[in-house]
């Protein structure tokens, strides 16, 4: 079924699998066209390294692609690998991912998502009270922005769909310019909407700090998905521009920069959300001092439940990681895949 939110539209989800050794690792989101740069750019600079020395091969593939830039697909490629080389020295010393990070929680809040501009009020409504009686999750997120005139009676559905206690996330993914926003966001306040995801562009800082200032209180200002190096989110952090910062596993450098960002957020005492990804984020999710929940993105539980073996299921509202299986506890099914494979 297609699907769309504010300002994109697909009709597939395209997974990255990078193999280390002899171990099957983890994979991440990202268009099939990361594959090029990380077969012919970054693997053969890390080929016979140390796989221990993760930091100094993160350092190394960083250096590698100065000149290709870091962001975008190439961040995505590193971030496959980083992620890669977490899993397998987990299970070289045969322990979960968590265990050798380190866990602040072993159980990760999640809110489900998906509420897509291309469903139907009745399909949306389905889907939500679906999340909420039969995950018990506590918050849900539908998608505007794609007909602006729609989103207020979009968001009324949502809210009689749900009830007054569950919480209504809102994400617009930068479809609104700053003034529409600023209305919508009293408009959504009238339905308890309590986080107000990248109303304008995150790249428009100075529009996210503004509404930020403005939007109703509780009202949340969220973003930062779309960050692919520590000095975007730094930089987002330094601007005062959201309320919850997100990041991203597959995009911002994997493990090693997730954990980055997560120290980024305990220094300017800002709370952390962790975008999509399921079973990545489950395991480096669960160190963040600062972490608040995780994204239970719709189209990443479909093909995360076909592909692998061990992806996570909510309990309650939460995820936590099977404590026997080693790394990321997954395994991917190779046979199960290769009918759907692009190269």
């Amino acid at each position: 079924m297609p699907e769309a939110d504010g300002t994109f539209a697909w009709n597939s989800t395209t997974l990255i699998v990078v193999e280390v050794d002899v171990c099957d690792a983890t994979g991440t989101d990202s268009d099939a066209s990361a594959a090029k740069p990380l077969r012919d750019t970054i693997a053969p600079d890390i080929v016979q390294e140390d796989c221990w020395n993760i930091e100094t091969l993160w350092q190394k593939m960083q250096c590698r692609v100065r000149n290709a830039g870091r962001v975008g697909l190439v961040a995505t490629a590193i971030s496959a690998v980083d992620c890669a080389l977490w899993d397998l020295k987990a299970k070289l010393i045969n322990v979960p991912l968590v265990r050798l990070l380190g866990a602040a929680r072993l159980n990760v809040p999640i809110y489900e998502s998906g509420g897509f501009t291309t469903y139907t009020e009745t399909q949306t409504k389905e889907q939500l009270i679906r999340w909420v009686e039969h995950d018990g999750c506590r918050w849900v997120k539908i998608k505007t922005g794609s007909n602006p005139e729609e989103d207020p009676a979009r968001v009324k559905s949502a809210r009689d769909a749900i009830g007054a206690n569950t919480g209504l996330f809102v994400d617009a993914n930068g479809a609104y310019v700053e003034k529409t926003a600023l209305a919508y966001s009293h408009t959504f306040a009238e339905q308890g909407v309590a986080w107000f995801e990248e109303p304008v562009s995150s790249d428009d800082l100075a529009g996210l700090c503004s509404l930020r200032e403005r939007v109703p209180a509780p009202m949340e200002i969220a973003a930062g998905e779309y960050g692919y190096t520590l000095d975007y989110f730094r930089r987002m952090l330094d601007a005062r521009s959201v309320d919850v910062l997100q990041a991203d596993v597959s995009r911002c450098g994997g493990v090693t920069g997730f954990m980055r960002v997560a120290a980024l957020c305990d220094a300017f005492h800002i709370p952390l959300s962790a975008h999509c990804a399921l079973a990545l984020h489950l395991h480096v999710a669960s160190p963040g001092a600062r972490l608040r929940h995780q994204e239970w993105f719709h189209d990443h539980v479909r093909i995360e439940s076909m592909l692998f073996d061990g992806a996570p299921k909510p309990v309650k509202g939460e995820i936590g990681p099977d404590l026997t299986r080693p790394g990321c506890g997954l395994e991917f099914k190779h046979a199960d895949a290769q009918r759907y494979f692009i190269g």
